[in-house]
This record gives C-alpha cells, sequence and structure tokens, in this order.
C-alpha cells in the first residue's frame, strides 16, 4: 500500500497545483469580465501580460491528473467519468472555448466588435470551468455518487445539482477570483500602476468576503447534504481546517496593510490547504462510500510503472515551468523597459 498511498500524494499534489495556478488564470477571466470605467483597457491588458505567457502551461497537471488517475485508479476513473460526464465535459468546452477566445481576440484590433465578442466568451468561459469542476467535486466529497456491484447507479444530473453542490461550484468561482485578483495586484506592482493596484486590492477584498459567505451556507448545508464529509472533517482534518481559517485571516490581514506578496503567498496556501482537508476529510475513499484506496488501485506492476514514469517526467517537466515562470515573470529590467515603451506608444497608436 506504500507504493498506493505514494501515487495518490502525487495526484492529489497535482490537483493542488492546478487548483492553485489555473484557479488564479481562471480568475482572471472573470475579472476581465467585470472590467468597467475608464481603467477597463488597462485592466483587460494587464489580465492579458499576466496570463499570456504561462497560462496555457497549467493545464499540464490537469493532464498528468487524468492520465495518473486512468493508470493508478481505473475503477474510480470509470466511476467519475460516468456519474459526472455532463459537468466535466462543460468543464473541458470551457477550457476549449476559453483558449480559443483568448487567442482570437489577441489578434484583433482594441475597440472592435470581433475584439469585444471574443472578449465576453473569453470570460463566460473562465465562469464555466471552475464552475462545474467546483460541483464536480462537491458531488464526490457528499457521497452523491452511488456504485453498486462497481456499476454507477446516480442519474447525470444528480449529485451536481444538489444546493451544496451549487454553492461549492460559486464557492470555486470566487477563490478562482480571489486568486487571480491577489496575483494581479503584485502584476500591476511590477508594473508600477498604482491604480490598477487599488482597483485589485477592492477586488480582492470584495470576493474575499463572498468566499466566506459562501463557505458559510456550505457549513450550514453540509450536515443535510453532507454529513459524511462533515464526519470526516471533524475526525480527521479539524487541526488542518483551523489553520486554513487562520491563514485566510492572515492573508486579509495582509491585503489591509497592503502586503501584497504575502497576502499571494497566503491566498494560495489557503488554497492549497482548502483541498488538503478535503483529501483528508473523505479519506480512506476516493468515491465514498463504494471506491476506496485498496479496491480501485490498479495492480501493483502497473503502479511501479507509472510512479518511475512520473519520476522521470517531474525531472524534465519542473526544471521547464521552472525556465518558463523565470523567463516571462522574473524580474528582467530591459524586457520591463521595452513594455513600458510600447505601451507609452499605444495610445497614440488607438487615437489615431
Amino acid at each position: 500500500m506504500t507504493l498506493t498511498y505514494t501515487i495518490l500524494i502525487i495526484l492529489w499534489l497535482s490537483l493542488i497545483v492546478y487548483a492553485v495556478l489555473g484557479g488564479a488564470d481562471f480568475g482572471g477571466g472573470i475579472w476581465d469580465f467585470f472590467a468597467f470605467g475608464q481603467e477597463a483597457q488597462r485592466q483587460r491588458r494587464l489580465i492579458g501580460q499576466a496570463l499570456g505567457p504561462v497560462w496555457e502551461a497549467n493545464h499540464v497537471w490537469l493532464i498528468f491528473l487524468i492520465v495518473g488517475l486512468f493508470t493508478a485508479f481505473p475503477l474510480a476513473f470509470s466511476v467519475l467519468s460516468i456519474a459526472l460526464f455532463v459537468p466535466f465535459t462543460l468543464a473541458v468546452i470551457g477550457i476549449v472555448m476559453r483558449g480559443a477566445a483568448f487567442m482570437f481576440r489577441g489578434q484583433v484590433d482594441d475597440a472592435t466588435t470581433s475584439r469585444r465578442i471574443w472578449g465576453r466568451v473569453f470570460s463566460t468561459a473562465s465562469t464555466i470551468t471552475p464552475f462545474f469542476f467546483g460541483a464536480a467535486a462537491a458531488a464526490v466529497a457528499s457521497g452523491q455518487v452511488h456504485v453498486e456491484a462497481g456499476r454507477v447507479q446516480t442519474d447525470l444530473l444528480a449529485g451536481w445539482t444538489t444546493p451544496f453542490a451549487l454553492t461549492i461550484g460559486a464557492l470555486a468561482l470566487s477563490l478562482c477570483a480571489v486568486l487571480a485578483a491577489v496575483n494581479l495586484i503584485v502584476e500591476a506592482q511590477n508594473s508600477n500602476e498604482p491604480e490598477l493596484v487599488e482597483a485589485f486590492r477592492r477586488r480582492a477584498m470584495i470576493a474575499g468576503a463572498i468566499t466566506l459567505g459562501l463557505d458559510a451556507i456550505a457549513f450550514i448545508l453540509s450536515p443535510f447534504q453532507a454529513p459524511l464529509l462533515l464526519n470526516g472533517a471533524l475526525d480527521h482534518a479539524l487541526p488542518l481546517i483551523i489553520a486554513t481559517a487562520l491563514i485566510g485571516v492572515g492573508a486579509a490581514t495582509s491585503l489591509l496593510l497592503r502586503r501584497y506578496r504575502l497576502a499571494r503567498v497566503l491566498a494560495f496556501t489557503v488554497t492549497a490547504f482548502i483541498f488538503a482537508s478535503w483529501g483528508l476529510s473523505q479519506f480512506p475513499y476516493l468515491v465514498p462510500v463504494s471506491v476506496t484506496i485498496s479496491n480501485a488501485a490498479s495492480p501493483p506492476s502497473t503502479q511501479l510503472a507509472l510512479l518511475i514514469g512520473t519520476l522521470v517526467g517531474m525531472a524534465l517537466l519542473l526544471p521547464s515551468l521552472w525556465l518558463l515562470f523565470h523567463v516571462f515573470k522574473g524580474k528582467h529590467p530591459a524586457l520591463n523597459g521595452q513594455e513600458k515603451a510600447e505601451e507609452t506608444k499605444e495610445p497614440t497608436s488607438t487615437q489615431r
């Protein structure tokens, strides 16, 4: 079982990384939708600068998670792909539409109808994916996916359409908005744009308050619609949940004190702790209460091959991602000066 747990931990860590980095990217699309007023173009330009170089790279974690789950825990993969076919399909459609819209929008001029249309497609698709991923996760965590003798007994629209699941879907949206806002604050600070820093600071605080409210609603609903999750949280994950709450308070305090880099780190940490708490709360189930870690695991030989392949792949992937972020997100004075020079030319070209 040591091999099985090792692979499970790696897969869960990949889920956490995707939730943190991908969540910040999806949240950028949410704020693109709410960009308005005189600063709308600057806000959208900042969002594009933040997402452009690295956003597609985050999906590598989702691909690895899908392949890893299929290989290491085929029963869980089969159950989830059948029971949650609808929300997963809608989430994938959102990913595809979002990527296409982001690229098409970048190929047309500002202040054109085509750019506005593609912008709306981009922002709408950015809300679809996290919402349906959140609703699907809630269906699993609340034990609404019923399995008998290895066959799914849940209707395609059941489980992920309960009030609890819809609340968690909305919570996923608001959490993505928080992650994006704190990230965009730092991006604006690096670009020396104090007006945008304040704009996204306000957005981060509003999104944080909404997240807290949705969290309270989910807690109220959990005894009735997710008792297994609530009992598991109280039995296995209570210290981690308390730590999550304290870190969340620290993130809010950092925003109030304008310690933006610390706020970003703490917001990312809160997200990681939320997923860690979820994992501990439903242990040892992969799909409560019928699919466990032990009865869903593939043969040891298959898991060993997967682990070896994962280690080799990570040895190539992690340095590549580090180089990607270092080149496009590191502080390079020459590049920053070139970007600022280009920005000063843009108003003149748009006026013409």
